[in-house]
């Protein structure tokens, strides 16, 4: 069996990670249950490149159970649980190669061997192991039915690659299911990046100026959690649409250039590249906390911020105070990487239910329809949405309307008016 995590020893304490989100995961526990019965997946070799949490492992046991050979790697050098692997190679006799703090070599290493037994799908989170098999392991792309893709970023990525024409197989964009941004974005992003901030700096929020570049999904549940714990919250944005539905929603919003003397804490979630710069840098007040919540350690400027700093030193876990011309400091943290994973767990089990059950519902797609499908990135099926919304709300005790049959007949009719 291949693989290479940091401590075998460190399996019990990741089962028990597993099994205490598994009760915050029951739609993902009934596919796992039908997996168990039907073997969907019987002999169909899976290539998954995802955060290494908790969920994560209950999303692997899930599609091991249903027959599928599963091989798992980081999506992120610091979003890795340890115990959790752990547990997945020794519980669950599933391949991983992650370790929490692994430099870049290594972790392009073990995309590498994760593609080690020519996966027929793939699951990404961010497109690495879809960048790797179009630029270096291109002799796997034939067997390849089709592959799934968890965030925004990546999302973006292939959908880059599908106009071009260079797309090599089928995607389908897990992140746009309305059961996955809606609730994994919004609720699961707002909250951890909170906690991630909170546990690696133990700051005070309430009365602080909350600066907030990007107002996708991640950013306005983000600004909602911010503004419950008592911050000011400014919104930096690019889109006008997005800025008028922030400042509607009763946030500031101006120019990074204007944000940057007046903030206490920055974080970004566009998804883009160079949003807090050299320029900004220099105009933030000394302490000023900075951090980023995208997929990407690219948000943030981090050379020009090695570059110009005079000093540099660790002062917590996940916090690096660099000391800028004139003694004033900058902390960043989680050296710039997904703040949510790196120095929390990232998200909740009960969203992470949502967005998994998708996953594992959008391979059973692939596998009924991979062949047919074009070479380009498909929605999650509005059925499968539907279904894990259902099923959402059954394990939540929750029941609501059906349409009579005469409201169905309104609504498909034309020549009904007032």
């Amino acid at each position: 069996m291949d693989f290479d995590v940091k401590d075998l020893r460190l399996s019990r304490q990741g089962k028990l990670k597993m099994e205490w989100a598994a009760r915050s995961m029951p739609v993902l526990e009934r596919i796992r249950l039908r997996f168990g019965k039907e073997k969907p997946l019987k002999g169909l070799r899976i290539s998954a490149c995802l955060h290494v949490t908790s969920e994560t492992g209950n999303l692997m046991q899930a599609l091991k159970i249903g027959g599928a050979d599963v091989r798992l790697t980081a999506s992120n050098p610091l979003s890795t649980q340890d115990e959790v692997a752990a547990a997945l190679v020794k519980c669950d006799r599933i391949s991983v190669f992650a370790i929490k703090g692994e430099d870049n070599k290594t972790y392009y290493r073990h995309l590498e061997r994760s593609l080690g037994h020519a996966p027929q799908v793939t699951m990404d989170d961010g497109a690495d192991l879809v960048s790797i098999i179009h630029s270096s392991r291109r002799d796997l792309l034939p067997g390849i039915l089709g592959g799934t893709e968890e965030t925004t970023t990546g999302v973006t990525r292939l959908r880059s690659m599908a106009r071009e024409k260079v797309l090599g197989y089928p995607i389908i964009a897990v992140n746009d299911a309305d059961t996955k941004h809606l609730f994994d974005n919004r609720y699961g992003t707002g909250q951890s990046t909170l906690d991630g901030i909170l546990r690696a700096t133990n700051m005070l929020l309430a009365g602080l100026n909350f600066v907030i570049i990007g107002y996708g999904w991640c950013g306005k549940g983000l600004a909602m959690r911010a503004k419950g714990a008592g911050s000011r919250v400014v919104v930096c944005e690019v889109d006008p649409v997005k800025a008028l539905e922030a400042k509607m929603d009763g946030f500031s919003v101006m120019p990074m250039a204007e944000a940057a003397p007046i903030g206490d804490v920055f974080v970004t979630v566009t998804g883009n590249k160079g949003v807090i710069r050299r320029e900004h840098f220099l105009k933030m007040k000394d302490g000023a906390v900075v951090a980023n919540s995208g997929h990407f350690n690219v948000e943030i400027d981090i050379p020009a911020l090695e570059k110009l700093a005079r000093g540099k030193r660790r002062v917590r876990p996940f916090v690096d105070e660099y000391t800028l011309p004139g003694g004033k400091n900058v902390n960043l943290l989680g050296e710039g990487r997904l703040i949510n994973l790196a120095a929390a767990e990232g998200h909740p089990a009960m969203v992470m239910d949502m967005s998994f059950a998708n996953q594992a519902l959008s391979v059973l797609h692939l596998i009924r329809h991979g062949r047919s499908l074009e070479k380009r990135v498909y929605p999650v099926p509005a059925a499968i949405d539907r279904e894990i919304a259902a099923l959402k709300l059954a394990s939540m005790g929750v029941s609501i309307d059906k349409l009579t049959p005469d409201q169905k007949k309104y609504l498909e009719a034309w020549k009904e008016g007032t």
